[in-house]
């Protein structure tokens, strides 16, 4: 079942989300842990690779009352993955960060923040708690951790999302499993991904429409 929910700016103002109803039959909801799935992995690892994400970047986490927003699932830098989870009541967001990289206590105050509104340029501030780094930044925190050469980042506004449930996030989050790269990637395109070709261009200029009558711009 696909609901709505409403987000502040700058993202969009009704986003789809998924429900955690959404994986069919047998199967679990991302996030869950469900290793099994109705999809052909070749399926899975092309709808990856339409997306131009690295399915071993693909990480989902479970958090009580927030769903994956569908519209926010995409690409982080050259292959890596990025997804915001939303309390459906409120619009409160937790986003979910993974990408090639590492962590110490040389780099963490130097590394960025994920995402978001608020402030990205202040000061890092860094804490270790537990085999990960806490790290906070005007009004932003996020939870960092190093996993077999890659940074998974969870991440939230510090008004609206405690650092609670903040951890807990973080400790959930984990490699997708093939029904939860089903529920989280975009679905396959029946058109190869390809755009559909326009018969109203013309092949030379700057590409604007033929609004002539009779054209179907």
């Amino acid at each position: 079942m696909v609901s709505a929910a409403r987000l502040p700016r700058p993202l969009l103002p009704v986003i789809a989300v998924v429900s955690v109803a959404l994986i069919a039959c047998g199967t679990e909801s991302a996030g869950s842990g469900a290793v099994h799935s109705g999809v052909d992995r070749s399926e899975l690892e092309a709808r990856a690779r339409a997306a131009q994400v690295s399915i071993k970047n693909v990480y989902v986490t479970k958090v009580p009352g927030y769903e994956v927003a569908k519209q926010s699932v995409g690409v982080l830098g050259s292959d890596g993955f990025s997804a915001t989870y939303v309390k459906q009541e409120t619009g409160v967001q937790i986003r979910l960060a993974v990408d090639q990289g590492s962590m110490d206590a040389a780099n963490c105050p130097k590394t960025p923040l994920r995402g978001g509104n608020g402030d990205m340029g202040g000061v890092v501030e860094c804490v270790r708690d537990g085999n990960r780094w806490y790290r906070t930044s005007g009004k932003q925190h996020e939870y960092a951790s190093e996993v077999d050469g890659r940074l998974v980042q969870v991440n939230a506004d510090t008004g609206t999302v405690d650092r609670a449930t903040l951890r807990k996030a973080a400790e959930a989050a984990h490699t997708a499993s093939d029904a939860e790269l089903d529920a989280v990637l975009p679905p396959k395109q029946s058109s190869g991904g390809q755009p559909v070709e326009r018969g109203d261009l013309p092949p030379v200029g700057d590409g604007a429409p033929n609004n002539k009558g009779g054209s179907t711009g």
